[in-house]
């Protein structure tokens, strides 16, 4: 399975997230800790990150070469500005090909999509299915062959076909849906999701069989331990970040299992149910 990251905040340069913690998506991709089914996330990577104004959609940049050998990383990731990015490194499934277009992040319009998790015996099970249900434009999106790719094509498809539909509502559709297709197929299905729009994230982390994937939330946080000052001289002041694992020490707080996460530019937290809660939850307001 993947590993995956999103922040907003205040404008940082990616670097300080993706490359400089001792922890970071650089590291996750060659020694995760939390992965039960691989080793390692070598099979591509990318990150898409908007300019300050958010007038433009979300620039990406994506290689089918593990991230560690990509020599013109650091330098992107310190000349970038941005206040919301996502990230991907990512360890292919059976019968996924290594390939750019099987890269993330997936992008509609001002929306970036990254996954980590997995839907059983893909090309066997929920391929045509998914398929099989999509609207022209969430057809057509499709570039690769990965089981990610038609997750997004189906909230792709919510969002097409349910006209001003809130992103956070798309999402929990779409995972509801997902569920109600895996049992049918009696298939296992896990995913970690994470969106941005720029000035807000949303997220969820489900699992239909098993304790879902790792996923983490980091909010706000103020202080750190004085050997990060230098390192991190920002401390990430209003500030939210996931990760699949903690990218350093910090009140880093396990997502709850079975729940859609809002996140905007307040910082408020907003869940919605997707009618297969599992878990705990933390400090949020709730919508029905």
């Amino acid at each position: 399975m993947c590993r995956i990251l999103g922040y907003l905040g205040p404008p940082i340069s990616p670097d300080q997230l993706v490359l400089n913690p001792e922890h970071s998506l650089l590291v996750q991709s060659y020694q995760p800790k939390e992965m039960k089914s691989a080793i390692l996330n070598g099979d591509g990577f990318g990150f898409g990150w908007y300019a300050p104004d958010l007038a433009e959609k979300p620039f990406i940049y994506r290689n089918p070469l593990p991230m560690w050998n990509d020599q013109n990383l650091p330098d992107l990731c310190r000349y970038v500005q941005t206040t919301s990015f996502l990230a991907n490194v990512r360890s292919a499934t059976t019968q996924m090909p290594v390939e750019l277009g099987n890269c993330q992040p997936f992008a509609y319009q001002q929306m970036m999509f990254v996954h980590n998790g997995l839907i059983e015996n893909f090309y066997d099970t929920l391929y045509r299915p998914i398929r099989e249900q999509l609207c022209d434009v969430a057809y057509r999106s499709i570039k690769g062959q990965t089981d990610s790719e038609h997750i997004f094509a189906l909230l792709v498809h919510y969002l097409e076909t349910h006209p001003g539909i809130d992103l956070a509502d798309a999402l929990s559709k779409t995972t509801a849906h997902l569920a109600a297709m895996a049992q049918k197929a009696e298939v296992h299905i896990a995913m970690n999701i994470i969106l941005s729009t720029g000035d807000r994230l949303v997220a969820v982390r489900f699992d239909n069989q098993k304790k879902a994937p790792s996923l983490y939330l980091l909010n706000s946080p103020s202080q750190f331990p004085r050997h990060y000052h230098s390192q991190f001289p920002h401390h990430f002041p209003k500030s939210v970040i996931f990760a699949s694992e903690p990218l350093f020490q910090g009140d880093w707080q396990p997502y709850p299992e079975g729940e859609v996460i809002s996140i905007g530019s307040d910082l408020k937290i907003t869940t919605h149910s997707t009618g297969h809660s599992i878990g705990h939850s933390i400090g949020h307001s709730t919508v029905t």
